[in-house]
């Protein structure tokens, strides 16, 4: 079934998280990823306790029992809602140190370099990473406001399409880095993702699970990056040679 195979992916990339020369690759972003947000989650919860205790102390003595409901419903939206947000962001940042991890995950895998350039021209093509990060994240953002209001407007409707939005998003983000590596479109590269929505959804949902577990989250960016470079070798590789 595809869509267990595009899940069975993603779990293959924590896998190869210690794999003999590509520990150094999977350092960087791993690093970046727990700085970020590690240290965001700790000032979004502790501007959410100073929150709750005020509105604590405004609340009438009966109405106390109201922060146990409000806690629970405040951390469901925090790791289903913050953490795709936060990603998007963190991924921003880690653009150019994902594109190189993606590129040895494929030379490991292949056996094959996808070029021949060094240090050098990997600084130079920095920008053009940058800028499909760019591409990507206008591509986000006017989706997500629309999804997120339907998200509180629609009961249940809303929920599942947030869901399904939110593993698209996480499939088109780290998918992207060995298609773009290779230079393919972002047009061309939704198009084949698009060809294939069983594995696509399949890989989603499956970091889509793993991104909302404390602590499991912080190493979910490079194992999404390694298991998306398999992905892309056995399954898109071949339509480009």
């Amino acid at each position: 079934m595809q869509i267990t195979k595009g899940m069975e992916y993603f779990i293959a990339g924590f896998s190869m998280l210690g794999q003999k020369g590509l520990k150094r690759f999977v350092f960087i972003p791993l690093f970046i990823n727990i700085l970020l947000f590690g240290g965001s989650l700790f000032f979004l919860f502790d501007w959410l306790t100073q929150g709750f205790e005020y509105l604590n102390n405004a609340l009438p003595t009966w109405l106390s029992w109201l922060e146990w409901l409000l806690w629970p419903l405040a951390i469901l939206i925090i790791l289903f809602s913050y953490s795709m947000v936060f990603t998007v962001i963190t991924n921003f940042i880690a653009a150019p140190f994902n594109g190189l991890l993606s590129e040895k995950v494929e030379l490991h895998l292949t056996g094959q370099p996808i070029n021949d350039d060094g240090f050098t021209d990997l600084l130079k093509d920095v920008p053009r990473m940058m800028g499909r990060e760019w591409t990507k994240l206008c591509y986000y953002l006017p989706r997500a406001i629309i999804f997120f209001l339907m998200l509180w407007m629609l009961p249940i409707i809303g929920q599942i399409l947030w869901i399904l939005f939110t593993c698209w998003m996480y499939n088109v983000q780290y998918n992207d880095y060995p298609f773009d590596n290779h230079k393919i479109s972002f047009d061309q590269m939704k198009q084949d993702l698009k060809g294939k929505q069983g594995l696509s959804y399949g890989f989603g949902f499956a970091v889509f699970v793993l991104t909302a577990i404390p602590f499991v989250n912080l190493i979910v960016m490079p194992a999404a990056v390694c298991g998306a470079t398999k992905l892309w070798v056995e399954n898109y590789r071949s339509n480009y040679r």
